[in-house]
């Protein structure tokens, strides 16, 4: 069972950086006014923060990184551990974790490594971090999240391009012996790894000419093979049905009241109705569930960092905060964690 209890580690802060470039729904240019509105109101992404070409996640997350450490006040030679989880890295080889070590002046013995898992992103960093400094070998671990998944699709696909933003966000983990357990779990289906891929580029299919050659599959879907596609129908079943019903088990197996135990419910803002119809079928209370969507789009992993600076930066600059976490996508992989988290360090957003 993919299942831990994380002892004697804190979360002791939380960064994020995105692009100052603003782009409205209405100004992709993919849809008319009328369907742009439509799409407003039930996708809920209204705007959304994107990169120029020339910025890639490694520079939004360095950013916050940088920020998040003059604020914590702590040594970049203090850093023991470096996970940059995104599946926008700057290259297919080295890591970009590496990369970053450098980038950010930290120590050469410093454990690097990349996470690309998508949406559920950073709670496998926190997971892989969490591990690592559990037993206090190690003591300070770096969590860079963050992607710019815009420029993985076609920009003539009306299915994909409206719902992602660029972003980059930094964590600090730090061995606690006074800190509350994290929990977590984790699942896989891979069995549906179509639904959200990128066929062509990878070794299994190399890019070739073909990979570039656009095809129009109707409903103002264009895109090649080097493109990434999502099957809007089989992502929606799969999260509505399998993350809720985790999150039903996770709560009774640690009887855990989701109305006297739990101050946020912070699930992935993938669109409007994906969320809607998981808070209406676990019975959240309404106040407790924070969107940003409707500000940022999806950020994939960067999702439920983007939400606590964005959305409870006072909140958890200044009290004890107990949060419970839902993720879920590529892969197709989804999980539950629950924390409860100390007052930290929360700057506000960096624009870039």
């Amino acid at each position: 069972m993919a299942r831990w209890e994380i002892k004697n580690v804190g979360m002791k802060g939380v960064a994020m950086t995105v692009p100052e470039n603003v782009v409205k729904t209405s100004e992709l240019g993919l849809l008319s006014q009328e369907e742009a509105d439509v799409f407003d109101n039930t996708v809920g992404i209204k705007e959304r923060h994107i990169a120029p070409d020339t910025m890639c996640a490694s520079d939004m997350c360095q950013a916050a990184a940088e920020k998040l450490l003059e604020e914590l006040g702590w040594e970049k030679d203090s850093i023991d551990v470096l996970l940059f989880e995104s599946v926008t890295g700057d290259y297919r080889t080295p890591p970009t974790s590496c990369i970053l070590q450098d980038r950010l002046g930290l120590s050469e013995n410093c454990f690097c490594m990349d996470i690309p898992m998508g949406c559920c992103g950073c709670m496998y960093a926190i997971t892989v971090a969490g591990n690592l400094l559990t037993a206090g070998n190690v003591k300070r671990a770096l969590l860079l999240v963050g992607d710019t998944a815009l420029r993985m699709g076609s920009m003539k696909d009306k299915s994909r391009v409206p719902l992602f933003g660029d972003c980059g966000t930094a964590i600090a983990l730090e061995y606690d012996e006074t800190a509350n357990d994290i929990v977590v779990d984790f699942h896989t289906y891979g069995k549906g790894y179509e639904a959200l891929m990128t066929p062509h580029g990878g070794f299994r299919h190399l890019a070739t000419p073909a990979s570039f050659e656009y095809e129009d599959f109707g409903n103002g879907i264009v895109r090649a093979p080097i493109h990434t596609l999502i099957n809007g129908m089989n992502v929606f079943s799969f999260a509505i049905s399998r993350p809720p019903k985790s999150v039903e088990a996770f709560l009774d197996n640690y009887k855990i009241n989701r109305e006297a135990d739990i101050d946020y419910f912070l699930i992935h803002q993938a669109n409007k109705m994906i969320v809607d119809r998981i808070v209406k079928k676990l019975k959240l209370p309404k106040e407790k569930v924070p969107y940003n969507l409707e500000e940022f789009g999806n950020l994939g992993g960067a999702s439920i960092p983007s939400l606590m600076v964005s959305r409870l930066r006072e909140r958890l600059m200044q009290e004890e905060t107990t949060l419970l976490m839902s993720s879920f996508g590529l892969g197709l992989s989804w999980g539950t964690m629950w924390m409860k988290t100390k007052p930290m360090v929360v700057p506000d957003i960096i624009w870039l």
